[in-house]
């Protein structure tokens, strides 16, 4: 398994991601549906981002990886944010945001992700990365722990309804 960055060739296998999303998780999918309307304007986007280009407001730079395996699936995503110079940023989302396709969790590839990001992370320069999840989300909060994540504190969420448990990972 490897990371990737978002390839327009990876169309098939991205919606096959997102339709895993639709059929579980489908509040958590919405954040995918983009990709229907137009694949590789959006795969432009997630590059774009990459180099802070044509940033949405309150976005900043961020690289997309996917996690796929020998078949070509994805099997999560992780997104790593440059830095967290905006208040939601600093406070809920953090540097490092992930999803693992529904129908493939609890099975370490959250944790195998995280940790593959690492190399990722430090080549951005960031020392010191911080990374959230909700507090009732003990899966999530368990990748993080196994990733060397250092719990800070609980938050309650300013745009949300959840309280956000805030970790520390040393990068380098």
């Amino acid at each position: 398994m490897w990371l990737i960055s978002p390839r327009v060739e990876m169309e098939q296998a991205f919606q096959t991601f997102y339709f895993d999303y639709v059929a579980h998780d489908p509040l958590n999918g919405e954040y995918y549906a983009e990709c229907l309307k137009d694949f590789d304007g959006y795969v432009e986007r997630l590059l774009q981002e990459a180099q802070g280009v044509n940033l949405r407001p309150g976005y900043v730079p961020c690289s997309h990886f996917w996690l796929t395996d020998e078949q070509q699936h994805i099997i999560g995503i992780i997104r790593i944010r440059h830095n967290i110079d905006n208040p939601f940023l600093t406070l809920e989302a953090g540097h490092i945001g992930y999803d693992i396709c529904p129908s493939k969790r609890g099975k370490g590839y959250g944790k195998l992700m995280l940790s593959l990001a690492r190399e990722e992370i430090s080549r951005l320069g960031i020392a010191r990365a911080l990374v959230t999840a909700n507090k009732e989300n003990i899966a999530s909060r368990r990748v993080i722990e196994a990733n060397g994540g250092q719990f800070e504190r609980y938050v309650q969420s300013e745009f949300f309804t959840e309280c956000i448990a805030r970790y520390w990972i040393d990068i380098r």
